[in-house]
């Protein structure tokens, strides 16, 4: 099919809070998203081992994916593709092609273990200078280590992760896409599975999947699934399937000369670049390198995100009070600006729970004043969410030294105007807004390249985002806030 064609793909996005199956409809001037279904993604707690253990509900979600195609097949039964991305990290263990348990949630508190017997075998430096992962508890090297100390991994002769894990459900083949991959701190500079450091930290090589890139075809749809899609059915495509990695491949910038923000349950801040960077500088300063479409890097830096909203609003509704994110919004809008702002980084904040007292406490524990209703709180939520981006994008922008002109902000994020605003105003650059779907955008891009209905590098498919999705410009105060 040549790429002047129009045609449909499904991209299947996974967060950590919602899911959600997009047709999208491509051609060489055609963008357009129908929401096909969307659901939450609702982590579960089981006694285990004496504790109530945190894992996700990933069954569930497959069976609400079947529900989205389901629907998608309905409206084109030609579709050409499916792909899915999901969060990065989690795992599912497989014995002989079989899911042994629902995976582990980041969130889980176990993961400090796995800290502690991996930095006994590897220095963090080491590790940084070999997988160039910004330190996060959760990361999976550390999930996989003390998977192995406990004895998980002796019943697993595979491992996957999630959006790999429903990739393998919906086409049956077991493969594992790069970006994501990339997430594990066990892939080398190149690309390729570190096979010296996984034997250092006594994992077996024969878990590890072989790799793909993105755009790669792993396999058709399979019939058993029973979907009324015409023929043998749609292509099953290797996307970005890191979420950010796909949100990346749709953020309408200039990387010589932007910054971005994918704003949801997390906020990943940073720059594209050719190649990473693994100074001594750059691991103090938290920054993370992983992989893009097209072998880019991610450069960037995690900030808690939009789950202290989230969270907050849900321990409010818990308590009996009758408030929304879109009330509280306005009346933060209406406050003035707080003075003292909180760490949203600090670990306190990881965990599910009552995060407005959790923030409290900080203040307090300062001798500061915490914001008194939950309209202050929401108020100094942002104020401290948009010094903490504008603090990421500044050091992104000195230990790169890409020259930041404007800052994207994609994803859920895009839609707070107050967060956006206090960006511009914090970092003293323009921010441009969307597009809000921005995941799913990049999953149907790489998806649509693949098939052939458009072609060219990131620019070309970044410009076609820009001519159908007109992002929201926000200009920053005439004096930055600091």
């Amino acid at each position: 099919m040549s790429a002047a064609a129009t045609g449909g793909v499904a991209a299947v996005d996974l967060g950590a809070t919602s899911g959600r199956v997009m047709h999208a409809r491509v051609g060489a001037n055609t963008l357009a998203l129908t929401e096909a279904a969307r659901f939450p993604n609702t982590p579960v707690r089981v006694w285990e081992d004496g504790r109530a253990a945190l894992h996700w509900d990933l069954t569930g979600l497959y069976s609400h994916v079947l529900g989205g195609l389901g629907a998608v097949a309905r409206s084109e039964p030609g579709l050409r593709s499916v792909g899915v991305d999901a969060w990065a990290v989690d795992y599912g263990l497989l014995r002989a092609g079989s899911l042994r348990g629902e995976p582990y949630h980041y969130r889980d508190e176990r993961t400090a273990e796995g800290v502690e017997l991996v930095h006994a075998r590897v220095s963090p430096e080491e590790l940084y200078r070999e997988g160039g992962l910004q330190f996060l508890p959760f990361n999976s090297l550390y999930q996989l280590a003390l998977d192995q100390a406990t004895g998980a991994l002796e019943a697993a002769d595979g491992f996957l992760l999630v959006p790999d894990l429903i990739t393998y459900w919906l086409s049956g083949e077991a493969v594992a896409e790069r970006t994501n991959a990339s997430t594990t701190g066990l892939l080398t500079a190149a690309g390729s599975w570190n096979d010296a450091l996984i034997g250092r930290l006594g994992l077996r090589r024969s878990l590890f999947p072989s790799l793909v890139d993105a755009g790669t075809t792993v396999g058709s749809l399979l019939p058993s699934l029973d979907l009324p899609f015409a023929g043998s059915g749609p292509a099953v495509t290797a996307v970005g399937s890191h979420d950010t990695a796909s949100a990346v491949v749709a953020v309408p910038m200039d990387p010589s000369r932007a910054a971005y923000i994918s704003c949801g349950t997390w906020g990943l801040v940073g720059v594209e670049l050719e190649g990473r960077i693994v100074s001594e500088e750059s691991r103090a300063a938290n920054f993370t390198n992983e992989g893009g479409v097209d072998g880019r890097v991610r450069y960037l830096h995690n900030v808690m995100g939009l789950w202290l909203l989230s969270e907050s609003i849900r321990e409010w509704q818990r308590r009996g009070l009758r408030v929304s994110l879109e009330s509280l919004l306005a009346e933060a809008a209406a406050l003035p600006r707080p003075t003292d702002l909180f760490d949203p980084d600090d670990p306190r904040f990881m965990a599910p729970g009552d995060l407005p007292s959790r923030i409290a406490d900080w203040f307090a524990e300062r001798g500061l004043p915490a914001p008194a209703s939950p309209a202050g709180m929401v108020r100094v939520i942002i104020e401290s969410l948009a010094e903490a981006f504008a603090a990421s994008v500044r050091s992104a922008a000195d230990l790169s030294g890409v020259p930041i002109e404007t800052v994207h902000i994609v994803g859920g994020g895009a839609r707070n105007a107050l967060l956006c605003q206090a960006t511009a105003d914090r970092v003293g650059a323009p921010v441009l807004a969307g597009p809000v779907e921005a995941t799913a955008l990049g999953n149907a891009l790489v998806q649509a390249r693949a098939v052939g209905l458009v072609g060219g590098d990131l620019e070309t498919l970044r410009a076609l985002v820009a001519r159908n999705f007109a992002p929201v410009r926000y200009e920053p105060a005439r004096v930055a806030v600091r």
